[in-house]
């Protein structure tokens, strides 16, 4: 009978050995390109004081509105095609094929979005509520359908795992944006008092000075040029394959991700996109709801920067264990994936919450009246994070049409959330009823896509326990914003840090995670 136990075992161990290895191997490129992600969006971040410290909060506004645009666009014109090659790749008999074909469909939209734009830019500036700004609306929409092209190369950089060359070249894209920024909004107000001759040639063709926040636009076009720049080797060189019916399975695949895609990223963006066209009668104040409301977010959005992180890494990872893993392995593996994903989500809330007396300096003074939607919507960030994990099962059954009914339907309820909960609020903090819409819409979608799941690719995540550590880092929450040294911020900050260990530490215990690696643990023996 022992005897018999052996090769199971054996296969046993063989099994947990190879599902150790590939959330390792997760978890890396989650490092990775989160270093990319997060190191580059909080390189980006920095940004934020310079704009609302330079410019007041209804031109801010006129930024963040914009930029709310672009990502609708941006998902338009990828139509769903970046996770239409992931699925595509890992089955095709050559991946090159699929990858070529992609980049001619995108290609050829995004060139035409750019002659529609060009065409009719009067009337798309004024629809967009901006007829006096047409440059701005031109600049972001090149940007954006350059943007979309080199989506697909950054796709294929993951598909071969090449994560550190992805986030070097968007570390390229951020360091260049940055410095355009500072160069064209600091250090060329500067020159042009000084020794105007340098830099008239160029600077005063737009306006100088005054052009003011579309010198943001300008950076913007420049870095993503470079960034096409950078990505050549990965488009020329290569025999350029097009295979129209592979582009229909492609397109039937991805249509409904572009649905899906749409709702999604207007949803995320609904309260920017909706304020100004709920406060048409004031135009100024809708636009300074929108500078507080988005200077705000952008606190937030250390959540954001994580889930996006984790998806870089996660969407390659679940289709190639799809193809190549054992039942039990998979089932593993995406539940552990899910479990550790609302452990550090947590982690991040409560840190972000315990420190906003500090991080709030990052934003003017006079936006700190918006500072109550930072845990609104780190929270709902929270569980949209978590309905893109659970999201694992239509994609890989191939029933991404009910992705896009989900995202409709979140698509819907912000709507309509906005359209009540703003318009009631009303001015000047008609934003706080964006960010419970956000809220109520995203935590929703989440239960209702876990119920669906279930039905159609059950999996065991430990619900229970991610149902207490929910309550834990809520209680925590609370717990700590009481506790508050006016006198001694110090040693405010080192009893939250303290409770932030705490959380951690209950979760070690729970999950058994040694706290002490065995050469930490062999130091402490010796002293």
């Amino acid at each position: 009978m022992s005897l018999r136990l052996i090769p199971s075992l054996s296969s046993l161990s063989k099994a947990i050995s190879t599902m150790a290895t590939n959330i390792k191997s997760l978890a890396k490129d989650t490092a990775v390109y989160g270093l990319s992600s997060i190191v580059g969006r909080f390189l980006n971040w920095i940004l934020v004081p310079l704009y609302v410290y330079l410019f007041p909060a209804a031109e801010y506004g006129i930024v963040s509105y914009l930029y709310s645009f672009t990502a609708v666009a941006l998902v338009v014109l990828n139509y769903g095609m970046e996770t239409g090659f992931f699925r595509f790749a890992n089955r095709h008999e050559d991946p090159e094929k699929v990858y070529t074909t992609s980049l001619w469909s995108v290609g050829g939209t995004s060139l035409l979005f750019i002659i529609i734009l060009t065409i009719f830019l009067p009337q798309i500036s004024s629809v967009m509520l901006l007829p006096k700004h047409p440059d701005y609306v031109w600049l972001l929409g090149v940007t954006v359908a350059i943007d979309a092209f080199t989506n697909l190369p950054f796709a294929y950089l993951r598909y071969r795992n090449k994560a550190w060359t992805f986030a070097g070249i968007k570390f390229l894209n951020i360091g260049v944006n940055i410095f355009l920024n500072v160069f064209f909004i600091v250090i060329c107000p500067h020159l042009q008092k000084v020794c105007p001759g340098v830099i008239d040639w160029f600077y005063s063709i737009p306006g100088g000075i005054s052009y003011g926040i579309g010198w943001i636009f300008v950076a913007n076009i420049i870095s993503t040029l470079v960034v096409l720049i950078a990505l050549l080797p990965y488009l020329m060189g290569r025999r350029w394959k097009f295979d129209a019916q592979l582009l229909v399975k492609m397109l039937d695949y991805s249509w409904p991700l572009l649905i899906l895609g749409v709702a999604g990223i207007a949803s995320q963006n609904m309260g920017q996109l909706m304020i100004p066209y709920i406060f048409r009668g004031a135009e100024e104040a809708a636009r300074t709801m929108v500078g507080i409301y988005g200077a705000n977010i952008k606190i937030a959005v250390v959540m954001v920067m994580f889930t996006q992180a984790f998806r870089y890494a996660y969407e390659p990872f679940i289709f190639a264990q799809a193809r190549a893993a054992g039942d039990s392995d998979r089932t593993r593996a995406y539940c552990d994936a899910m479990k550790y994903f609302v452990i550090f989500g947590l982690l991040i809330f409560l840190g972000v919450m315990y420190f906003l007396p500090l991080l709030k300096h990052f934003i003017s003074p006079g936006y700190w009246s918006g500072l109550r939607v930072v845990p609104v919507m780190m929270m709902a960030d929270l569980f949209f994070g978590v309905y893109f994990n659970l999201s694992i099962w239509y994609k890989l059954t191939d029933r991404t049409r009910w992705g896009m009914y989900m995202s409709l339907m979140c698509f819907a309820l912000m709507l309509l959330l906005n359209l009540w909960l703003v318009p009631a609020i009303g001015i000047p903090d008609g934003y706080m009823g964006s960010a419970w819409a956000a809220f109520i819409s995203y935590g929703a979608v989440m239960v209702f896509s876990y119920f669906v799941g279930r039905k159609y690719y059950p999996l065991p995540y430990q619900t229970g326990r991610l149902g207490l550590y929910f309550l834990l880092a809520l209680a925590l929450y609370y717990a700590g914003l009481r506790i508050d040294f006016t006198s001694m911020p110090i040693a405010t900050y080192a009893v939250r840090t303290l409770i932030l260990l705490g959380y951690l530490s209950v979760v070690a215990a729970f999950e058994n995670i040694p706290l002490l690696t065995p050469m930490v643990k062999r130091i402490v023996r010796r002293r």
